[in-house]
């Protein structure tokens, strides 16, 4: 039980899976122009990503090297530089410093050495991927151990971004990912949204290193037998779910991409907030466009919000009771096992 409700536990995840791992933090379309950025804070450190002058996806800490305030928020276009809004120093899209008003006054200042302070960022398979601890170093293909050419095959890169929603809930981060590990729920839970569509307690489960991927059925999947394999198409008829190590999950449906991205909230063991980032392949350009993102929409806030995610905090209300040591898992949900073998294995190697 203490994977869900031991606060020192949280502590180390906070400080291993979320600051020495790299974070999946959305697909391209984030910011496709040069000066586009956003900045996110809910892996404990406030960061600031940004597409730079010549279009390479950099982030840093998003403080000011001269008193510490915050240079940036939300997301925008940054037409020339980030100011800092306590005194006025600025920063080009690069990080550099390049301006102090009255400089005068700090006469013999290193600039080189008093810009932003960079992370390691990188863009990878139409993905942007940032690791939130500054002097390391990663490998996206590394981390997704194989991997990549699979997610590579979507052509992420000309994904657009449709809406995103925020939710919070209260349960463990990771009870929330269990969400998608398993369609063992599907007939019982879910009779009137996702049963009528997928096969119940169905599912391919593949492991990449600490990374997952599921195939989960569409009932359309049966209609392929009559043709040959030549014209089997899998992800029209099923859902594919990535796991992408630590915190993100990809739900591949026949015609969109939706990101789910999930971070504790401070260090609360039964608190936690999910962001959907809801994808689409090309711009919506009419009303029945529009209509129809709206209405696939809906249906997944109907499922996680008013089936999923209240089932989520029942259990972690029920595992905080103290009424059972452990939970059991059948050998048709091998994803939650690796789940979470993988967490443990991550902050067993670091020695945590």
């Amino acid at each position: 039980m203490s994977s869900y409700t031991d606060a020192d536990r949280l502590d180390r995840e906070l400080q291993i899976l979320f600051r020495r791992y790299p974070l999946m933090m959305g697909l391209s379309c984030r910011i496709p122009e040069p000066g586009d950025y956003f900045t996110d804070d809910n892996c404990g450190v406030p960061l600031l990503v940004v597409r730079d002058d010549e279009g390479e996806v950099r982030a840093f800490l998003n403080v000011c090297r001269h008193r510490g305030t915050q240079v940036a928020k939300g997301c925008g276009n940054v037409k020339r530089n980030f100011i800092c809004p306590y005194h006025g120093w600025s920063y080009d899209s690069r990080g550099k410093l390049v301006g102090i008003p009255d400089g005068r006054n700090f006469e013999g200042i290193d600039r080189e050495q008093h810009g932003l302070v960079a992370v390691p960022a990188c863009e990878r398979h139409g993905c942007i991927w940032v690791q939130p601890e500054p002097g390391s170093r990663f490998d996206v293909d590394e981390a997704l151990s194989g991997l990549g050419p699979e997610l590579a095959s979507y052509g992420f890169e000309s994904y657009q971004h449709y809406t995103t929603r925020i939710m919070h809930r209260r349960m463990n981060w990771k009870m929330l990912i269990d969400t998608f590990l398993e369609p063992y729920h599907f007939g019982v839970l879910h009779p009137s949204t996702v049963a009528p569509l997928f096969l119940h307690n169905v599912c391919l489960f593949h492991p990449f290193g600490l990374n997952i991927r599921e195939t989960l059925p569409r009932r359309s999947i049966m209609e392929m037998r009559e043709l040959p394999e030549s014209e089997w198409d899998l992800v029209r008829n099923s859902g594919i779910v990535y796991v992408l190590f630590p915190n993100s999950v990809i739900v591949m449906q026949r015609d969109h991409a939706e990101v789910w991205r999930v971070f504790p909230v401070g260090r609360r063991v039964d608190e936690c907030v999910a962001f959907l980032e809801f994808y689409i392949p090309e711009p919506a350009t009419s009303e029945s466009a529009h209509e129809h993102w709206r209405r696939n929409l809906e249906l997944t806030l109907r499922t996680v919000e008013e089936e999923d995610f209240p089932i989520g905090e029942s259990i972690q209300r029920g595992l905080l009771s103290g009424a059972q040591t452990h939970v059991t898992y059948g050998r048709n949900e091998p994803a939650l096992q690796h789940w979470q073998r993988s967490v443990r294995a991550a902050i067993d190697a670091a020695g945590g």
